[in-house]
């Protein structure tokens, strides 16, 4: 008997025995119910009128958030699909600062339109080609669609800021924190010898201050350092001051780790400790030979060294944070300096310094018109309501900088969707083949933002959309949900503006998020595929039992 005799009707078992395998619709069902778990986790979010999340994390820190990203980031998730998916979040997040929610939301539901299409016998080929061609169509549609705005048009960049924190924690307060991220981008925009403007997010910082309300917050041209004087004899106001960046330690120079020093007597040790004294008078009086007023000290400095300080009249402030080093560079000007020795007048820079009336908060501005850097401070009651106001405005000062940039914006409230899902159809028409299909699936997957949008809202979304088709039908194109009144109208004029790259972005993500996991026909894991449970949970159906797991997280959120 030859050995292919022998191997016929025997199974070649190549994987190891902890190792799972899923296969064909077994796989895509796996993928596809793990996907909108995520998406379901952050559906509830979308909109004016969406809820927010509450995430505990494994020691115990709360966060609680709205914003998509930090949500799906901080779920503790153990599943590999579905961290495909959160890469989409991130992606929208560092491509165009908002629209995570968005993007997630409609990946998960164009996987779900293409689970019907699979059930029809339609080969996931045909469905990642009709879904890459709607997208690439969608993005053409929607630069069509868009309007375009001048980076010195204030009024329209306040809504897009107002629209994108929406929602959110900054809501209450979102016309005064508007005019705030607004003035701030407006600062460190520079217009490109190619016409085009840049925006510099490198000279903007945000700084957090508990204890006060959201509305008193606010701008100032220059830095905010969060820091004590070493010594309270210290003067902390000045109006022209000279300012050392300092990124060496005011302290005795430590001997290395093996040098022993034998003292006999008390006259050596106080020899010793002179000497030490002397070293650091030194230094000292290095500083002041530069004429510096102000030292920002990135290291130690020590307590000797601090009152020698204090005595010449001298603000230090040490363990100063490397970011602020460097911002505070760019103020007022100057080098860092990292060896005393070589300091001199020539590596200072000059600006004004004042103390904040609670004595928590050093003032430093620039000496001179070209300021390099703004400080936006945000307010607010504790720091959970501060943490979330900042994940709020970083959103909006994202948002903003990439509407000031691109030039383009949209209405919003669903607006877009709708008129996109109406001009996506049209296209069908003329695609051929089963694709034509997958670009009708993916026209439904938009509409969900507004659908959604209604549900959040507490309306009824399937009437909410009869009326937005009609409008749309009628040439409206601007018409979508004012979710503060419950109406369709003119969302452009009720001051709900959204920046196009956004959309543009969040469309397209999705659709290749949605693509990556519908090309998987087979998941070979090392272990088992379970999220919770032990292994023997998920037998049979090659862990589709685990996605138990995954399903009970959605439901958790």
């Amino acid at each position: 008997m030859t050995m292919s005799q022998r191997m016929q009707g025997q199974p070649m078992i190549i994987l190891g025995e902890d190792s799972q395998r899923v296969k064909d619709k077994d796989a895509q069902e796996y993928n596809i119910s793990a996907a909108r778990a995520v998406a379901d986790a952050v559906r509830s979010t979308l909109g004016p009128k969406g809820m927010d999340k509450m995430l505990v994390d494994s020691m115990g820190d709360v966060t609680i958030t709205n914003d998509g990203v930090t949500i799906l980031t901080e779920m503790d998730i153990d599943n590999p699909t579905a961290e495909m998916i959160i890469e989409v979040a991130e992606t929208q997040e560092d491509e165009a600062g908002d629209g995570t929610t968005t993007a997630v939301a409609i990946a998960g539901e164009l996987l779900k339109n293409a689970e019907d299409l699979l059930e029809q016998d339609i080969h996931p080929t045909a469905v990642i080609k009709g879904y890459h061609m709607a997208a690439e169509q969608a993005r053409e549609e929607i630069d069509d669609i868009a309007e375009t705005v001048d980076s010195d048009d204030t009024d329209i960049l306040k809504k897009v800021a107002e629209t994108s924190m929406t929602g959110k924690s900054a809501d209450l307060d979102r016309e005064v924190l508007a005019e705030l991220v607004v003035g701030a981008v407006q600062q460190i925009s520079v217009d490109a010898d190619d016409g085009s403007t840049v925006v510099d997010l490198e000279n903007l910082k945000i700084e957090t201050q508990t204890g006060r309300s959201a509305r008193e917050s606010e701008l100032l041209k220059g830095a905010v350092i969060n820091k004590d004087p070493v010594h309270d004899d210290m003067p902390t106001n000045f109006e022209a001051a000279d300012i050392m960046l300092l990124n060496e330690p005011v302290e005795v120079e430590e001997a290395d780790a093996d040098t022993q020093v034998s003292i006999e007597s008390p006259d050596q040790l106080q020899q010793f400790l002179d000497q030490e004294e002397a070293q650091l008078k030194e230094k000292v009086q290095q500083i002041v030979d530069t004429g510096a007023d102000v030292v920002f000290c990135q290291k130690g400095i020590d307590d000797l060294a601090q009152h020698y300080l204090a005595k010449e009249g001298i603000l230090a402030v040490r363990r100063t944070k490397k970011s602020d080093i460097k911002f505070l560079k760019n103020i007022v000007g100057g080098q860092i300096v990292s060896d005393l020795d070589s300091a001199s007048e020539t590596h200072l820079g000059h600006g004004s310094i004042t103390r904040d009336e609670e004595g928590e908060l050093f003032y430093v501005e620039g000496d001179g018109d070209e300021v390099h850097g703004v400080t936006l401070l945000i307010r607010g009651s504790t720091d959970h309501v501060v943490d979330e106001l900042e994940r709020g405005i970083e959103d909006a000062i994202d948002v903003v900088a990439s509407t000031v940039a691109d030039g383009r914006v949209l209405a919003g409230g669903g607006a877009i969707e709708v008129e996109l899902a109406s001009r996506l159809r049209d296209y069908a028409d003329s695609v051929s083949g089963r694709e034509q299909l997958a670009v009708e699936a993916f026209a439904d997957a938009v509409e969900l933002v507004p659908r959604v949008l209604a549900e959040n809202a507490g309306l009824d979304s399937i009437d909410l959309l009869v009326d937005l088709r009609a409008e749309h039908e009628a040439g409206n194109a601007r018409a979508g949900l004012n979710a503060f009144t419950g109406d369709v109208e003119d969302t452009f004029e009720a001051g709900i503006v959204e920046p196009a790259h956004a959309k543009e972005q969040a469309v397209s993500s999705a659709a290749e998020a949605a693509n990556l996991v519908l090309k998987i026909d087979d998941i070979i894991a090392a272990g088992d595929l379970s999220t919770e449970g032990d292994g023997d949970e998920a037998g049979g159906a090659g862990g589709m039992g685990g996605m138990g797991g995954m399903g009970g997280m959605g439901g958790a959120m």
